[in-house]
């Protein structure tokens, strides 16, 4: 619903308004209404960005200090560069801009799937996520050497966000990449992705470090970052992609589609029910008024927009393991997770349990009466943005089979029966992958058939992992180099090991707990159906079957228990106790227990909103930043508005009354939203 900007309704209708809007129709994925996304972070493309020597109308003033890059580049130029961020110089718009136009022409040349091999070298080197990090990758070049014709890289994705330095070291990559093209290979990762980077700060980076031509930049990162090939295979044997598999991968069909198209991957392409030939007593196409998410006028709350997307997942979802330390967060669901049509319901369980469509069966409202049909084969879209999904965001787990990747939101869990499946398949005998940060820079599983490699050392804070990079040679034996950024190089002492362990445990442990808050009514809901007198106590077993069945998440909770809850005199479980700690930590003061989990659990969407108004990414919105979202949104959907109201909105979230609105300010207005809500919710109900 559009709120009404005129009129004498309050401030807290108008808020409530305004975010069922944002939520309603700004994480809008699968139906046919307006786009909101794309009109924010995809604009029209400036006529200056089209011209190809654009970048020569910046001047570069006598006073800049750092390197002047000439193209095609030389070793002088990348070792300027080199020594310039080295010394925390900023490299100029001009030769970024220049940088990022010879990347791009490069990058679409180059197949979805790079095939090398060590016949023309000694040895390979495959490093995995760096995040911005640049002193892992000067480390590495350190220890391992520069890119050149004898010590060629392979890089697998996640070059940017949460770290401080993420435009240092991309720029770098990519000037290695235009220097040695046959010998600098980079994979794409998950984080090579515009809507990630508005979340995990490569953005706000480049908005702050280049204030003028900032957004030019970023629309060149996003076009970069979709050209990236998604698969590199080494002599035919060895298949390195950033996240992994599934059971639908097909490397083949992957090498044949238009890559470039998925400018992300959280972005789940539209359908519709009119693919569909029902069959019922004739052949009839449904009308448009049948297509799935196809609702009534009357206004929605945010959480009542947000409980399709996840009671969508949770039907197609089967047991799942997760790894607590992966090395990006859980996506944004509405963003990451494909709905079940609310007019369709599907039955039994998904073939393919990532993908709302794989069903055998779909049952098809039909005038007053259900039909069943076939469901659609998938468009050819869909299973392009599928592959690609599955390659950047999956994990391997240690069950056989293939579910859902719910902990991220995104991609499958591929047990070892899916590993040797495919390998056997395109005649493989080792998968490499990053994604995931673990604590001694590399891992094996799956009998020794896939290898995770993580490259940021420190990832959590100081002292929680290593980093690791692998070579590999023509035996194609892989070889693990480990390392640490610290100022001091000498060997961790007992203490500083165990104090790693520490480390890295307790961050893991945070981010499961607060995955427990966020399904907090969830996991109370199943437990209070053992606890039939209200005690607040179950069996232990009761309890790690409740959180494994909303979960879903493989984890040995019997193990986990005394991380996350007390133990009654009993010996039962002390189920209230699994929130304690997150209720204390609830983001704003006198927030009921309900409203801190909403918070919780839709924190990542409100950021998200955030930052997409936030234009200059200062970390406060402007007046005028409202007031030109608002107008985008007046425009794209026919809705008169006026400067006056829309201001007079802005400053009523402006609670402080400082002229501009942070993050804490627009989580309080959504707090008053949704209290609202839930009061018309109960009138409404009782009448």
């Amino acid at each position: 619903m559009v709120p009404a900007l005129h009129g004498p309704s309050g401030d807290e209708a108008q808020l409530s308004g305004f975010f069922s809007f944002m939520l309603d129709n700004l994480t809008q994925l699968n139906g046919n209404g307006p786009d909101l996304i794309s009109q924010l972070l995809e604009p029209v493309v400036d006529p200056w960005l089209d011209r190809e020597i654009c970048y020569n109308l910046i001047p570069v003033p006598e006073s800049y200090p750092g390197p002047r890059l000439s193209f095609p580049l030389s070793v002088s130029d990348t070792t300027a560069l080199l020594g310039a961020f080295k010394e925390q110089e900023i490299l100029h718009a001009r030769y970024v801009l220049q940088l990022l136009y010879e990347t791009k022409k490069l990058l679409k040349q180059m197949p979805n799937i790079v095939h090398l091999s060590t016949s023309y070298t000694n040895e390979i080197t495959i490093c995995g996520d760096l995040h911005g990090r640049l002193d892992d990758l000067l480390l590495i070049f350190y220890k391992n050497g520069l890119p050149s014709a004898e010590t060629p890289y392979v890089f697998n994705g996640d070059f940017v966000d949460r770290g401080k330095k993420s435009v240092e070291v991309v720029c770098l990559l990519f000037a290695y990449l235009l220097l040695y093209p046959d010998y600098m290979h980079l994979n794409r990762g998950n984080h090579e992705d515009h809507i990630m980077n508005l979340r995990y700060g490569f953005t706000k980076e480049v908005m702050q470090k280049y204030k003028t031509h900032g957004r030019e930049i970023l629309q060149l990162f996003q076009d970069v970052f979709s050209l990236l090939p998604v698969a590199t295979v080494i002599d035919g044997k060895i298949l390195i992609v950033h996240g992994g598999i599934s059971d639908q991968t097909d490397l083949d069909f992957l090498s044949t589609i238009e890559r470039h198209k998925v400018k992300s991957a959280l972005r789940f392409p539209r359908r519709s029910l009119e693919q569909l030939d029902i069959g019922h007593s004739g052949k009839m196409r449904p009308t448009a008024g049948s297509r799935p998410g196809s609702q009534s006028k009357s206004k929605r709350t945010p959480n009542q927009g947000r409980r399709r997307c996840k009671n969508g997942r949770q039907d197609s979802a089967a047991s799942t393991s997760s790894s607590s330390s992966s090395s990006s967060s859980s996506s944004s669901s509405s963003f990451c997770s494909p709905r079940t049509p609310s007019c369709v319901s599907p039955r039994p369980c998904p073939s393919s349990p990532s993908m709302p469509y794989a069903v055998h069966v779909l049952q098809v409202p039909y005038l007053d009466s259900v039909c069943s049909v076939p469901p659609p084969a998938p468009p050819q879209h869909d299973r392009e943005w599928k592959q690609v999904v599955d390659i950047l965001w999956s994990d391997p787990k240690t069950q056989e089979g293939c579910s859902p990747n719910t902990f991220r939101g995104g991609g499958c869990y591929f047990g070892p029966d899916v590993t040797r499946r495919l390998l056997l398949r395109h005649g493989l005998q080792l998968l490499i992958r990053s994604h995931e940060c673990k604590q001694e820079g590399y891992e094996l599983c799956h009998g020794g058939q896939v290898i995770t490699i993580f490259s940021a050392s420190n990832y959590y804070e100081e002292g929680s992992n290593r980093g690791a990079y692998i070579k590999v040679g023509r035996e194609l034996v892989p070889r693990f180099y480990q390392y640490q950024v610290s100022r001091a190089t000498r060997k961790l002492t007992l203490t500083q090991r165990y104090n790693r362990v520490r480390v890295a445990e307790g961050s893991a442990l945070k981010a499961l707990k607060e995955k427990l808050f966020t399904h907090r009514s969830e996991l109370l809901s199943g437990l209070q159906q053992y606890d039939l007198n209200n005690t607040g106590c179950v069996s232990v077993s009761e309890w790690a079957q409740v959180f494994e069945s909303v979960l879903r998440l493989d984890l040995p909770w019997r193990t986990l228990r005394p991380h996350l809850a007390r133990l009654a005199p009993d010996g039962s479980v002390d189920y209230p106790s699994c929130f304690e700690d997150m209720e204390s930590r609830s983001p704003l003061t006198q927030v009921t227990q309900n409203m801190a989990e909403t918070l919780f659990r839709y924190r990542t969407d409100i950021e998200i909103i955030f930052n997409i108004i936030d234009k200059d990414h200062s970390g406060l919105i402007s007046i005028e930043e409202f007031r030109h979202t608002w107008r985008l949104f007046s425009a794209h959907l026919g809705v008169d508005s006026n400067d006056r109201a829309i201001d007079d909105l802005a400053r009523s979230i402006d609670f402080n009354k400082d002229g501009s609105i942070d993050f804490t300010e627009f989580l309080e207005a959504f707090r008053v939203v949704h209290k609202l809500d839930n009061k018309e919710q109960q009138v409404t109900g009782r009448s």
